[in-house]
């Protein structure tokens, strides 16, 4: 399988082919196109194994079902690393490509999360390198209810907190996305920054500090 000869994959969905594709790994998996819940615990990785091996012996039907199992979490990851609403969705669209492209090469020795989320980091802080300044942006996860007073508090603190952490080096902002924001464990940031654990802790410990001391206004 290699990228050249491979049809681009057409994320439209089709009942059949997600029938098809997902039914055996349907005991204990999250639901078709539901992506990855808060915790990588809920993640089905024998379902994604089996996608995987679908998706390199060319089948797109697997794949599309691949990526909308996990499309949710790219996005997010790349949202609050670069803190832009369009970067995120060209880095998401850049992701869905290099990963079709990249497949043939990914031989199973991590996990396909672990490895996925690895070419999410990287691109970007490959962006972030080239751009100056980091936008801050109102984060979509916010609940938007009626109350003026509340909302508008709410989101002031959210602003700046989105905008402390567009301030931080990208080295540190990576841990605090992956692991106080998405909630993965310290082994698998490790695993997807390709540190040591005990790296990853020291950039997070900064990171944290740093963050409070930009917030300490609104404690």
């Amino acid at each position: 399988m290699t990228g050249a000869s491979r049809p681009h994959p057409d994320h439209r969905r089709t009942d059949r082919a997600v029938a098809e594709t997902d039914r055996p790994a349907r005991p204990g998996r999250s639901p078709a196109g539901a992506g990855p819940g808060r915790n990588a615990g809920q993640i089905d990785h024998q379902a994604d194994a089996w996608l995987v091996g679908k998706a390199q012996l060319g089948s797109i039907e697997a794949y599309e079902v691949l990526i909308r199992r996990h499309r949710d979490r790219i996005h997010r990851i790349a949202l609050r690393m670069l803190g832009n609403r369009d970067d995120a969705e060209d880095i998401t669209q850049d992701v869905v490509i290099q990963v079709w492209t990249a497949l043939a090469g990914f031989a199973g020795d991590s996990m396909f999360t672990t490895w996925l989320y690895r070419i999410v980091v990287n691109r970007c802080i490959t962006h972030l390198k080239r751009r100056r300044h980091d936008t801050p942006l109102e984060d979509p996860d916010l609940v938007r209810s009626p109350g003026a007073d509340a909302q508008a508090e709410a989101r002031d603190r959210l602003r700046a907190a989105l905008a402390a952490l567009a301030g931080l080096p990208a080295d540190q902002r990576a841990p605090i996305v992956l692991i106080d924001i998405e909630q993965l464990s310290y082994d698998e940031a490790a695993s997807i920054l390709g540190v040591s654990e005990p790296t990853v802790r020291g950039r997070l410990s900064r990171g944290r500090r740093q963050l409070a001391e930009t917030m300490r206004e609104w404690t």
